[in-house]
């Protein structure tokens, strides 16, 4: 739901974009292995507010979720691009996002095979990074995590 409007679900998600969702938690998951307190989510809803619920394909937190749903922004989201969701994750939800100031945003093209790395700056997200294969290091709180983006495809 967003803005109180019912979206329906979009058609279950392809190999290739589940393929890269999960080497992407295990890669967000080592590189978070030794940090305690954030940990890596693939999907949840994500209650942003009673009229806006939205489930990133994977968002990070360093707070512990005490509810069956987040009801806080996250540290990190990700969305993965499927052509039934690439208008809502480029602009919607990249929207509700920045309002959020989730700190970073990642926008993943499984069919380009790029990464999107935008960080909140001045209260709007800046792109800091858009490529096929990097290392990227996040600071989430206390932790850093160091991500090869190449390991994910």
């Amino acid at each position: 739901m967003i803005y109180g409007i019912a979206y329906a679900l979009a058609p279950a998600p392809v190999p290739k974009h589940q393929y890269v969702a999960s080497n992407l938690a295990t890669e967000f998951n080592i590189a978070l292995k030794k940090c305690k307190k954030c940990k890596v989510y693939q999907p949840v809803d994500y209650k942003v507010t009673d009229e806006t619920i939205v489930q990133p394909d994977l968002f990070i937190t360093c707070k512990e979720i005490r509810k069956k749903y987040l009801d806080f922004p996250p540290a990190l989201v990700v969305e993965i691009l499927s052509p039934a969701t690439a208008l809502k994750d480029r602009h919607t939800k990249f929207d509700i996002y920045q309002q959020q100031r989730i700190r970073y945003y990642l926008i993943v093209s499984p069919e380009e095979e790029t990464i999107e790395v935008y960080e909140i700056e001045n209260e709007e997200y800046a792109l800091r990074k858009k490529t096929h294969a990097f290392t990227y290091t996040f600071t989430l709180e206390d932790c850093e995590a160091t991500v090869d983006f190449s390991e994910i495809w």
